[in-house]
């Protein structure tokens, strides 16, 4: 049977309509669940609740801290970077209250190597090897060097206020550590800021991420926060009370190891796990004299393959482990915010309903220009929904440029409007995969350590640092 043009034309005008009502359908569910959280900035704005509070540096490096901190860094496969992150922590930190624990492997030559370079004979510094092969998981590395924790407090008889959790590639801001020491006094849980560098020759890929967490750690956790619920932690830059973290050990049934190994975002469940648990989580934003943001910042990928891999593994661990694990809340707030949490696969198959929505009206707009009659317009309430959406998109639009210019200037703020697509492309990405690898393991599979090489450090560029 033979469909002559004006039969397929009416096909995909019908296509068409379909796309819109449902695609323009939720992206307006969606819009108003951001409103609702815009709404709420805008009000902790007003009242003064959201206020970004200023720090002397000198001031807060010289501050002694409460008690002994123990910082965390799981590495594997990190010689390019390890070293020079535990150069620029043990300088940043000077407090001698202070002890960095890096995690490595035994098969992992190359980065402890790097870690015993960087120490200087540094005593702070303890390298931990991993007995096991790697890589394991990260959160069963973050357990070994809790283990350690606890093997020197008791030998040394002194507990542990607090620990601290980073990443091999993180640059830590000098007057973050008293922050965190101070905050713990009214929390069991605070995280910073996350402010990712942007390379010269990443501008979009690695862009999108700054974009992403400019906006999220300026309005979202700040909003969470100001409403009591709990905080996933963004594993670097968070600090935990030490005795929270054996509380949520014993709760879990896990001695000893309070990070989940078989969970691919065992910080993001770390956070809420401490909040269910009746702990207070806190979001903490600061800026230092010079009006830079007291944050973690490093180089997230710049490549479409190795971020499309990261986001899967978010994806996977937040959306559906996260709802396997943790299940829902019973309070409103609580439930909101997970809601917001897990709807990323959904609004990955929303996206992609509406690209193939450009893709057919494309299609049609050029068989109008080719002399083709449109088979029907679109009806009052399908160009009511569609108008809707580009008036809700304007408004995402300036938000992710406001939010990205604040931090980076203006320049960037322009591209983060040119980066959305990019965004979006990656995020649909990853939602298929994580749905696939999220398959696998419900049929058996073990959770992978998919982690992202790391080749550059922020603190080589910023403060002049070279190559050692």
């Amino acid at each position: 049977m033979e469909i002559d043009g004006s039969q397929l034309l009416a096909a995909l005008a019908l296509v068409e309509r379909e796309l819109v009502l449902f695609a323009g359908t939720f992206f307006i569910i969606g819009a108003l669940d951001d409103l609702g959280v815009d709404f709420a900035w805008a009000w902790l704005r007003l009242t003064g609740r959201a206020r970004t509070a200023r720090v002397e540096t000198a001031i807060a490096r010289d501050t002694a801290l409460s008690g002994p901190v123990a910082v965390v860094i799981p590495a594997w496969r990190e010689a390019a970077v390890i070293g020079t992150t535990v150069r620029h922590m043990l300088a940043a930190w000077p407090h001698a209250d202070m002890r960095v624990y890096v995690g490595t492997y035994r098969n992992d030559a190359a980065t402890i190597a790097a870690v015993q370079r960087a120490a200087g004979g540094d005593p702070r510094l303890r390298l931990i090897v991993h007995s096991a092969f790697g890589p394991t998981t990260k959160a069963d590395c973050l357990n070994r060097l809790y283990r350690a924790i606890v093997q020197d407090e008791a030998r040394e008889a002194a507990r542990t206020r607090m620990v601290v959790m980073h990443d091999a590639e993180d640059m830590v801001h000098p007057a973050a550590l008293a922050l965190l020491d101070r905050a713990l006094d009214s929390a069991e849980f605070v995280q910073l800021p996350v402010l990712p560098a942007i390379p010269a020759d990443g501008q979009f890929i690695a862009g999108h991420y700054a974009d992403e967490f400019a906006e999220a750690h300026a309005k979202g956790m700040v909003v969470r926060s100001a409403l009591g619920a709990g905080l996933p932690g963004a594993g670097v830059g968070c600090a935990i009370d030490r005795m929270a973290l054996e509380r949520v050990a014993r709760a879990a049934g896990r001695h000893g190891a309070p990070f989940a190994a078989d969970s691919l975002t065992e910080d993001y469940e770390l956070g809420l796990s401490i909040a269910q648990g009746g702990g207070r989580t806190m979001f903490l934003r600061a800026r230092d004299e010079s009006g830079r943001l007291v944050a973690t910042s490093s180089y997230f990928p710049a490549e479409l393959g190795d971020a499309v891999r990261q986001k899967t593994r978010w994806l996977h661990g937040i959306a559906f482990q996260g709802w396997d694990r943790l299940g829902w809340a019973r309070s409103a707030r609580e439930l909101w915010m997970r809601l917001r949490d897990r709807r990323g696969p959904f609004t990955a198959l929303v996206l992609a309903a509406a690209y193939a929505l450009l893709v057919v009206s494309g299609i049609l707009m050029l068989a109008g220009f080719a002399g083709a009659d449109r088979p029907y317009r679109l009806d009052p309430v399908a160009e009511t929904i569609v108008a809707v959406n580009l008036a809700f998109f304007a408004w995402r639009a300036l938000n992710r440029l406001a939010f990205t210019a604040r931090e980076y200037g203006l320049a960037q703020g322009l591209l983060a409007v040119a980066r959305i697509p990019i965004a979006n492309i990656i995020a649909i990405i990853a939602a298929r995969r994580a749905m696939a690898a999220y398959w696998r393991t419900l049929r058996g599979g073990p959770a992978i350590w998919d982690k992202t090489e790391h080749f550059d450090h922020p603190a080589i560029s910023w403060a002049g640092e070279a190559h050692r």
